[in-house]
């Protein structure tokens, strides 16, 4: 009874605390809040102070002075400094939860399948300490499955790829469990670095993270065709110290994040070798579904389709999978408790 009347004085929000981005899901809303998780701060001594927090924050990437630095507290799926998390945190929990509501909110997070109890205490301490009542915790492709309208408490095979920016999750789902699962720390972000490594090498052009994304979203492609797709680019030539333009192909981007495809295919193979034989059987009919900002590199669907033998598509709103399926847990929460984890 007294949960249901907090229920009614508070916003209930289910938090995707990606890498890249940080997606908030409202109870009875939707989807309200979508930034980059990027903090900017001013470093005094051993004092950190906030400065910009999200979108804000990402526009001073690699343009700060050397007493700012804009940094992103999540590396490859997991908190990479703790402070700063929890500043973002309660950053986007006051945004959102404005001060007209005096109940705490419920909060559900969704973290990586590969995330230890360390790292999910970590997670649970920082929403609690940034304002939290109570925190669920549930794993990534549970909540990319439920967001993708998979049927997650049936007894059969859902498989859910789902490519962030620090992290790809590969998962078999059955009767509201993840049957088996591997997390990857090779996704968007090491394919962006994996396009500047190129151009580097290649080129003997320094390009920031930021053009790296652009170049991976306009020519990136894993199977391209003539006539290339062709972009200009620019940076700093490293022999001359000069301002410089290239054009550079979607021929040559395929070449440059084949690695990182690769693994990601590899890791997809593995999940499909350890999968039951019953639920292998599955999903012959069912295939595999896409979701995460990966999902839309050009062509992956139909690599994977190429390499697996099996039908690929992609989910109705790859970027916002796992905020839409924490929002899902967050509305039925009496029924979908069990898929939540512990911290």
């Amino acid at each position: 009874m007294l949960a249901k009347i907090f229920s009614w004085f508070s916003k209930d929000m289910a938090i995707d605390l990606g890498t890249a981005n940080t997606l908030i899901y409202l109870k009875g809303r939707g989807i309200i809040l979508s930034e980059p998780s990027v903090v900017a701060v001013k470093e005094d001594g051993r004092f950190k102070k906030v400065i910009a927090v999200g979108e804000e924050a990402k526009k001073m990437v690699g343009k700060t002075p050397g007493s700012i630095k804009a940094i992103r507290p999540l590396r490859e799926g997991v908190i990479a400094d703790f402070e700063v998390t929890e500043a973002m945190i309660r950053y986007f929990i006051q945004k959102v939860h404005n001060r007209g509501y005096f109940v705490k909110p419920r909060i559900i997070i969704s973290v990586p399948s590969g995330t230890t109890q360390v790292e999910r205490r970590a997670v649970k301490e920082s929403a609690e300490t940034a304002g939290a009542r109570e925190v669920y915790l549930i794993e990534e492709p549970m909540a990319a499955a439920i967001g993708a309208g998979l049927p997650v408490t049936e007894p059969v095979a859902n498989m859910i790829v789902d490519i962030g920016g620090g992290t790809t999750e590969v998962a078999v789902i059955s009767l509201g469990g993840i049957v088996v699962s591997h997390s990857l720390k090779v996704a968007g972000d090491k394919i962006d670095e994996a396009i500047a490594s190129y151009i580097k090498k290649r080129y003997n052009l320094l390009i920031g993270e930021a053009t790296a994304e652009q170049i991976k979203i306009n020519v990136g492609d894993v199977l391209p065709e003539e006539p290339y797709a062709t972009m200009e680019i620019k940076g700093r030539d490293l022999v001359t110290g000069i301002p410089k333009t290239i054009i550079i192909t979607s021929k040559e981007i395929q070449e440059a994040i084949k690695e990182p495809v690769d693994m990601i295919i590899q890791v997809i193979k593995q999940v499909l070798e350890e999968t039951p034989p019953e639920l292998a059987a599955d999903m012959v009919d069912r295939g595999i579904v896409l979701s995460g900002g990966g999902a839309l590199l050009k062509n992956l669907d139909k690599l994977i389709q190429k390499e697996t033998g099996l039908n690929v598509t992609i989910a109705e709103n790859p970027l916002h999978c796992v905020a839409l399926g924490a929002g899902k847990a967050l509305d039925e929460i009496d029924r979908l408790k069990e898929v939540m984890v512990q911290a």
